[in-house]
């Protein structure tokens, strides 16, 4: 005789992360009627919170609260009859563990805003119409003078896998029309989820065959495919161009043949619609895109299609990484280095780093992919840790174009560009070849100067100057973002002598579109893209071939494939090279080499002009003449003896107020209690600081930094968690802002 099991007794308290900066679950009663599956951790509730209701998800289901369960709210409802995917939870609270950061704030931001809103966690559904058996078997005479109707069936049988009534409007066909056949037996309709996966036709996995590879390619292929039933961790290290992408596309390939999903992370939104057109192009399958430019209703239908298993192969900007999978098979980090990987503000997490605890959380292999490896990446691969893969060649077998340097020392520049510059753009394009103009700084000049006394235009709430834009003619903050319209003259002495110092975008276009009036000329900026479709309509125009010149920021440096730009000039390669930042070399020296391999990448060979001001620079002349991987390991010795990241772990606290004296007292007092704190305890963690920001004054609000530094992360994690729980303790942390930021990738 079958007994089945005693339901569980119904939970009298529970957890609810709520979206608040407390590190801490809110207790509250269980409602009625329960979820028909009971209450379990990761359901959705919408609860009380002060004067306002917010969406919830429930973490814990127990019988014990620290208050009298009598004095409890309850919850108001719940959202949903199953939980949110474990694996995603798991993921949330590693998250927010790892990074110091409240549990509820994670878990909001890591859904799609309608989730939460509160919308159900269910496919948008959509009607695909077909034809019958009779409906293919009918005399298309025997319906008579119902033209509209014969000319619907001719569409739907020249489509047998049927068409969705969206695109039969578009057509001209009414619902009536649709009505009337389907009464009559010939067509029918069903409804399936609208972001519904395509199955394989007769055809197989792929609509187009794959490219046939090298011999670097095969055998980084090969020691991937080894381990795609484990953790298995792979940096793919080959030059721009090297065919990093056809290697990913053949890993997936063997991945979804496993009936497993692959999550490919690139790094900047302008990236994702051709990695998705590439994507869609090679596979039949269901390939969704998730970023910010989708609307809610899309980017909920692609994390939903993703949970379900309904999407094989997922393709987003960092935020995808939250994204649940309901088969994880691969994981693919492009352009793995990129400092966009990095959220700056809120919940600092970094995707990468996520990435590869998700990979190592599932057992499964995790590629990151670079020609300019992060010195943590290359530090890893060097141990043995990462499987250190190399693609050196290019199908064009053009050798990556060296970097020239050009010195700028007393020379008179147009648009910042000296005569022999000006002179290789003229011959390049006069061979019928693109050039790329690259110079990283928005707007028409990095400010505007009074010839006659000296005054700079300069931000009223940042320590900061205000760029000179032309387009509109205006003076903005590019930190706080404010405008101001541009002065008759200088408020200083009144002279109206005044002048642009220095170069931008908007400038090197001016110069360019006067010295080669009969060339176009494309400038590539957040400016110039702001429209939607603006980049991608830019880029098809530039991948025509025809002669023109771009000019552009580090948007046209990363991932672009440009195969008819022979010449790159970068204006000015000091802008990034001296800055305070220790990594600032690291990144520069990456950057430059991103930007230099968008030249040559087709059958003409490349070259790269690189204007400086200190052509003698060590470090330059050494990127110059032996390439990236010398420079990188001359940093990591450099990283070593200054017991600097990627050989030590470091967090940094993060403190702001509009009141100087109260940002400073607040960091001088949590140094006070950590160095006491830590001393107690003999935990070998360095507390540096607090000093002013690089930036001290932005928005109006005073910044200041305290440094923690430790060889483990064991101990660093227990002095950020101390100094996190003290934080929220302290009376004076009323006053200022504070946020921790744990692996920063940037000082300022």
């Amino acid at each position: 005789m079958s007994t089945t099991p005693p339901e569980s007794p119904a939970p009298g308290v529970l957890g609810v992360a709520v979206p608040t900066p407390l590190r801490r679950l809110f207790d509250y009663r269980p409602c009625q009627p329960a979820p028909s599956r009971g209450w379990q951790p990761g359901l959705r509730v919408r609860v009380p919170l002060g004067k306002r209701e917010v969406v919830g998800v429930v973490v814990e289901c127990r019988d014990t609260s620290d208050f009298p369960l009598d004095q409890l709210k309850p919850v108001v409802a719940w959202l949903d009859s199953e939980p949110l995917p474990e694996d995603w939870l798991w993921l949330c609270r590693f998250t927010a563990r790892y990074y110091q950061h409240s549990l509820g704030d994670t878990l909001h931001q890591a859904m799609p805003v309608l989730l939460r809103q509160g919308r159900p966690l269910e496919a948008r559904i959509r009607e695909r119409w077909q034809l019958t058996a009779s409906g293919r078997d009918i005399d298309l005479a025997r319906l008579g003078r119902a033209r509209r109707q014969v000319e619907l069936l001719e569409l739907l049988r020249q489509h047998p896998r049927g068409v969705v009534s969206s695109v039969i409007g578009a057509q001209g066909f009414t619902r009536a029309q649709l009505r009337a056949l389907a009464d009559k037996g010939l067509i029918d309709c069903h409804e399936e989820p609208l972001t519904a996966a395509p199955a394989p036709s007769h055809g197989g996995l792929l609509a187009e065959p794959s490219l046939s590879l090298n011999r670097e390619q095969a055998t980084a292929l090969a020691e991937m495919h080894e381990g795609l039933d484990r953790y298995h961790p792979c940096l793919l290290h080959g030059v721009t161009g090297s065919g990093k992408t056809e290697v990913y596309l053949q890993l997936i390939e063997a991945v979804v043949a496993r009936n497993r999903q692959a999550l490919v992370l690139v790094p900047e939104i302008g990236l994702t619609p051709q990695t998705l057109a590439r994507f869609r192009r090679r596979f039949r399958v269901s390939v969704v895109a998730l970023h910010s430019g989708l609307s809610d209703a899309e980017r909920l239908d692609a994390w939903e299609a993703a949970r379900a298993g309904r999407a094989p192969i997922v393709i987003g900007t960092r935020s995808a990484l939250f994204t649940p999978l309901a088969r994880p098979g691969a994981i693919i980090v492009d352009e793995e280095h990129d400092g966009s990987f990095k959220q700056q503000d809120s919940l600092r997490y970094h995707a990468r780093d996520l990435a590869i605890a998700r990979a190592h959380r599932h057992g499964i292999p995790i590629v990151l992919g670079s020609a300019t490896p992060s010195l943590e990446s290359l530090l890893q691969a060097r141990a043995g840790n990462y499987r250190h893969l190399r693609l050196t060649r290019r199908p064009s077998h053009h050798a990556p174009a060296r970097l020239e340097l050009t010195d700028l020392r007393g020379r008179p520049r147009q648009g910042g560009m000296i005569p022999p510059t000006i002179d290789a753009i003229r011959q390049a394009l006069a061979a019928g070849n693109q050039v790329l103009v690259f110079i990283n700084r928005r707007g028409f000049a990095p400010t505007l100067a009074c010839h006659a006394c000296g005054w700079l235009a300069e931000c009223d709430h940042c320590d900061a100057r205000l760029t000179l834009h032309r387009q509109p003619p205006q003076l903005t903050c590019h930190h706080c973002e404010r405008q101001r319209g541009l002065p008759d003259a200088c408020p200083e002495c009144g002279s109206a002598d005044l002048r642009p110092l220095g170069t931008g975008t908007e400038r090197s276009e001016e110069t360019l579109a006067a010295l080669f009036p009969e060339v176009p000329v494309h400038r590539i900026d957040r400016d110039s893209t702001r429209r939607k479709d603006a980049l991608e309509n830019t880029l098809a125009e530039i991948r025509r071939g025809e002669p023109c010149l771009l000019v552009g920021t580090q948007m046209i440096a990363k991932g672009h494939h440009l195969p008819h730009v022979a010449l790159v000039v970068v204006v000015n390669a000091d802008a990034g090279l001296y800055a305070s930042d220790f990594r600032a070399l690291e990144h520069s020296a990456q950057l430059l080499v991103q930007v230099a391999g968008r030249a040559g990448r087709a059958e003409r060979p490349g070259r790269v002009l690189v204007q400086t001001l200190h052509p003698d620079d060590p470090h330059l002349r050494l990127l110059a003449e032996s390439g990236y991987d010398a420079l990188a390991e001359t940093l990591l010795e450099e990283r070593r003896l200054a017991a600097l990241p990627p050989y030590r772990f470091m967090a940094l606290l993060r403190l702001e107020s509009p009141r100087e004296a109260d940002a400073t007292a607040l960091a001088g007092e949590a140094a006070g209690q950590l160095r006491q704190w830590l001393g107690e305890r003999a935990l070998a963690v360095d507390c540096l600081g607090p000093v002013p920001a690089p930036m001290e004054r932005r928005q109006n609000r005073y910044h200041v930094q305290l440094m923690l530094s430790a060889a483990k992360r064991g101990p660093l994690h227990e002095a950020c968690a101390w100094l996190t729980a003290w934080l929220e303790r302290a009376p004076g942390a009323r006053r200022a802002r504070w946020a921790l930021d744990v692996d920063p990738q940037t000082l300022s």
